[in-house]
């Protein structure tokens, strides 16, 4: 069985997609785009677009009832590699510990013109 989560605090899926599926004891979270769900507005520059994307994720793992340490795996797609140094700065805030699996590449584009987008899965 499954459950949809939606937060309203995190941007509304724009496409045939939700903001996350819980499944079998796990929260598979959508990609994440640096949109603030309150303004619609994209931040600026890497690190505040990464913050963000991070941001809109927590806000999705609190509504299921989930934190960041339940986390086991992300991708981050990055609109450019030479972005690697800055969105790893700002994303070892939000992993202190038992950090999980990742994968991280370039894309040609993103959404919107975004810099980065973010997607998890999370366990408890």
């Amino acid at each position: 069985m499954k459950k949809i989560i939606a937060s309203p605090l995190a941007p509304k899926a724009v496409g045939p997609y939700s903001q996350a599926v819980e499944a079998g004891g796990a929260l598979y979270i959508s990609g994440q785009l640096p949109v603030d769900g309150a303004t619609g507005k994209m931040a600026e520059g890497i690190e505040a677009q990464t913050r963000q994307s991070l941001d809109n994720l927590g806000h999705i793992l609190r509504e299921a009832g989930y934190d960041y340490s339940h986390v086991v795996k992300t991708t981050v797609l990055l609109q450019s590699i030479g972005d690697f140094a800055a969105m790893n700065a700002v994303y070892a805030g939000y992993f202190t510990s038992e950090m999980p699996a990742r994968i991280c590449f370039e894309v040609a584009a993103l959404p919107m013109g975004a810099l980065v987008e973010i997607d998890a899965v999370a366990v408890k």
